[in-house]
């Protein structure tokens, strides 16, 4: 006799979207990860902090991973078994990879939009981009409520 255990159906949603490496573009791409994430039903405490994830990531891609006449590529996944959400944005700056500096001065205008990606994330990283850019990805988790023991 076969015994089938039942499974839940593994649903990965996905948007992607080229973009132009503007803050204009920065910001549009802001605004379209918002209405994903409300259309797919994100929760509230994973959508803000993406949100947030999205901002910075975007705002890079626009400034530092700016090339004339090349757009920036945001792209969004939402595992519905697991919950985890992932955002990556892609830009042609490949030499121009980001690193972590939390040696950043209190009073520093700028330099601190990966510290709040690596305090926001669950994980994050960055993966060239052949033949000549590079993309730099988070994953959001839902917090889990179940009591530590």
């Amino acid at each position: 006799m076969n015994v089938s255990t039942p499974h839940s159906p593994t649903t990965v949603r996905t948007f992607a979207q080229q973009l132009s490496s503007t803050r204009r573009g920065a910001r549009l791409a802001r605004l379209l990860a918002v209405a994903e994430f409300q259309a797919w039903q994100v929760p509230p405490s994973v959508a803000e902090r993406a949100e947030q994830i999205v901002a910075e990531l975007a705002a890079n891609a626009a400034l530092h991973g700016r090339v004339q006449g090349r757009d920036f590529r945001l792209a969004l996944t939402l595992d519905t078994a697991t919950g985890t959400l992932g955002i990556a944005v892609t830009d042609t700056r490949g030499e121009r990879r980001p690193t972590l500096r939390p040696d950043r001065a209190p009073d520093d205008e700028a330099g601190r939009g990966l510290l709040l990606v690596h305090a926001l994330a669950d994980e994050w990283g960055t993966d060239p981009f052949p033949p000549s850019g590079k993309t730099v990805w988070a994953l959001l988790r839902p917090a889990t409520d179940a009591p530590q023991g």
